[in-house]
């Protein structure tokens, strides 16, 4: 098989993986309201489930995991990870108690800790440079598949079969592509693709983490990114429950209506993300941040819309666009990241991006949001969730202001690796 055909064929491989990831990881947000009645919970409480009791184990085991993956066979860690995640979510569909839905979510975080920084380390030793944010975001295109089959299914499941069942269905398929996932994907070299490939000794945390934040991107990308993730899942994380108490949808519904709209938004979103920063970024590598900058002003101003307008056709495309204009940062800022480093720190680079955007972002996001609504509800009843979403916005403006920033620093600081190789 010809060495290009293959590439693309582990991207699909790896972007099928991060699709169950976000399957298994969103089915919780459509399912929410069901549980929330069965088994008589808080929006407190459904925030910690579906954003910090996630989030804590998912950044926590993390960084030990990539730090293997940068010293081992990445498609190993990735094979076994999905395989924990998928069982964890069928054993999501057993409980009977808050806590050991508490427990069976920890387990879904751990398992997914295991996911992405491999994956990412991989994609970059298949691509070169300037394919390498096309190529990552069609892979983080995946969250917004995974979305889309997690709220079609989960929705039509739910309300014909009950929430227990859905996360059954969803889970095993799971198990059996980390399967075929084994069978199919094989370990590239590390740096394969990389114009100076140079062999680094395999750093550790510390040094890691001094070398990124001894740049004057990265740490500023990092705030960028956290605060754009806190508001995404500030407001896709609570959707269906708008949906549901505001414009009076069913389940069913929801689940079509946002599958369709925030799967395809989502995904072209993405892919237009990474398309365009590539296209662009050739000439100027500025572009790389400000077009993520450009699609979170966007966003904001469509989340805006969505949340304040009553009719609720408008309030649906307009909640779809705004999550395609969100969409389209992550690729090329796990790009710019990776260009910061040699191949040897890539896997530990993408778990401290992504430990920075998921404690602030999937971590807080949910549960600002679901005690705000909680403590506005004695005086706004179900309007307290609306207001409560709508502080997203504001966090959008500040993210954006800092992507715009970095990108001003991004030039500098690929010089400045330049001028150290020289």
């Amino acid at each position: 098989m010809h060495k290009n055909t293959y590439r693309y064929i582990v991207l699909v491989m790896l972007t099928l993986v991060y699709v169950f990831n976000f399957i298994d990881r969103q089915l919780l947000v459509i399912l929410q309201e069901a549980i929330k009645k069965d088994l008589h919970l808080s929006d407190t409480q459904l925030g910690m489930l579906s954003g910090f009791t996630f989030a804590i184990f998912y950044v926590s085991i993390g960084l030990p995991i990539a730090r293997l993956a940068d010293k081992s066979n990445r498609r190993n860690i990735i094979t076994v990870s999905l395989g924990l995640w998928s069982i964890m979510t069928a054993i999501s569909g057993r409980v009977n108690t808050y806590l050991q839905l508490f427990l069976a979510r920890m387990g879904v975080g751990i398992g997914e800790a295991g996911g992405s920084p491999p994956a990412h380390a991989m994609i970059s030793d298949y691509f070169p440079p300037d394919k390498r944010s096309t190529a990552l975001s069609i892979y983080s295109s995946g969250i917004y598949f995974g979305i889309l089959i997690g709220f079609l299914m989960g929705g039509y499941l739910n309300q014909q079969l009950g929430w227990r069942v859905a996360f059954i269905a969803l889970g095993v398929p799971g198990i059996v592509f980390s399967l075929l996932f084994y069978l199919i994907v094989k370990e590239p070299a590390r740096g394969a693709t990389d114009p100076d490939n140079t062999f680094f000794e395999q750093p550790g945390l510390i040094e890691v983490i001094r070398y990124l934040f001894s740049t004057h991107t990265f740490l500023i990308l990092g705030i960028a990114c956290s605060l754009h993730t806190f508001s995404i899942y500030g407001i896709t994380n609570w959707v269906p429950s708008f949906l549901a108490r505001l414009h009076h949808m069913k389940g069913a519904d929801i689940g079509l209506s946002l599958g369709l709209l925030f799967g395809v938004g989502g995904g072209v979103g993405t892919f237009a993300g990474g398309y365009l920063t590539d296209r662009f970024g050739k000439n100027d590598q500025r572009w790389y941040l400000i077009i993520p900058s450009i699609g979170v002003v966007f966003a904001g101003i469509f989340a805006l819309g969505g949340l304040f307008i009553e009719n609720t056709l408008v309030c649906l495309m307009l909640l779809g666009l705004c999550v395609m204009m969100q969409s389209m940062y992550l690729g090329p800022s796990i790009a710019v990241s990776h260009s910061l480093v040699p191949a040897s720190m890539r896997a530990l680079t993408s778990a401290i991006l992504f430990f920075m955007l998921n404690i602030i972002g999937l971590g807080f996001g949910p549960l600002v949001v679901g005690t705000i609504s909680d403590r506005l509800r004695p005086s706004l009843q179900t309007e307290s969730l609306r207001w409560a979403m709508s502080i997203t916005i504001v966090i959008e403006i500040a993210a954006a202001i800092l992507f715009y920033i970095s990108s001003k620093k991004l030039k500098l600081d690929l010089n400045a690796r330049k001028d150290a190789k020289n």
